[in-house]
């Protein structure tokens, strides 16, 4: 299981951090080039909605693999808490806070998320 969590914990960091990287990139990409604005890939509720798709499976096994070892109650909520501030982004926040505030949601659900699993990895590295 130890395998299996060092490489959620990976793979998600990856994935939140592509998040971030997808929410500030986006806007300056559509500003500056236009030809770009009808690309379906960069459409955050279709980006966020596939990936979520990936996010949540991943992150759930990891940080609760994680949590079998470490036993760290701060580490958990930490990761799920995230991983449901990011569902809410990538489901209802753009209706109810409009695109700004689902962007700010989405940052600060996969800061969550990576300090999680970045706690996760340290903890599985610091007991062997």
């Amino acid at each position: 299981m130890p395998r299996i969590q060092a490489i959620g914990d990976k793979i998600a960091i990856a994935l939140s951090s592509l998040c971030v990287v997808h929410c500030i990139i986006t806007p300056i990409l559509l500003i500056a080039l236009p030809a770009l604005g009808g690309v379906a890939f960069l459409d955050h509720e279709v980006f966020h909605q596939i990936l979520l798709f990936f996010v949540l499976p991943v992150g759930v096994i990891a940080i609760t693999a994680g949590y079998r070892h470490h036993k760290s109650a701060a580490i958990l909520g930490s990761g799920l808490l995230g991983l449901l501030l990011l569902t809410l982004a990538g489901t209802i926040a753009h209706d109810l806070v409009g695109e700004i505030g689902e962007t700010v949601l989405t940052i600060v659900a996969s800061l969550f998320i990576v300090y999680a699993h970045i706690q996760n990895y340290r903890q599985r590295h610091h007991r062997r």
